[in-house]
């Protein structure tokens, strides 16, 4: 654990998830190994068709998502039990891996993804 405060900005992110028309997601890590995603999905985006092959063809997305939704309507489906669960601006959510998702409507999905740093590293 260090005592340096850090300061990160998203217009210059350490990664980026690409997905050309369909959006993106910007990358930040801090020292400590948190980390901070800025994704925008448009209308249309799918997780099968826009960010499945970025992730090496997984049946399913495999990462645990908690974050805050700020613009747009975006469904999880939990691909096991078939259970949908929209996902709407203004809802700080958690989604377990094992999950797709697609963009409802005409209007950009815009939300924060938050994940702490893993104790096990």
């Amino acid at each position: 654990m260090t005592n340096t405060t850090e300061t990160h900005r998203f217009e210059r992110p350490d990664d980026r998830l690409d997905m050309k028309d369909r959006g993106g997601i910007d990358i930040m890590k801090t020292a400590q190994g948190s980390t901070g995603m800025h994704a925008v999905f448009e209308p249309g985006w799918t997780w099968e068709a826009d960010e499945e092959s970025l992730l090496g063809h997984p049946d399913t997305c495999p990462m645990h998502h908690t974050g805050y939704c700020m613009s747009g309507r975006l469904v999880v489906r939990m691909v096991e039990s078939g259970e949908e669960m929209p996902i709407t601006k203004g809802d700080f959510f958690e989604i377990p891996p094992g999950h797709d998702a697609y963009v409802e409507g005409d209007e950009r999905v815009e939300m924060f993804l938050f994940e702490a740093p893993d104790p096990h590293s």
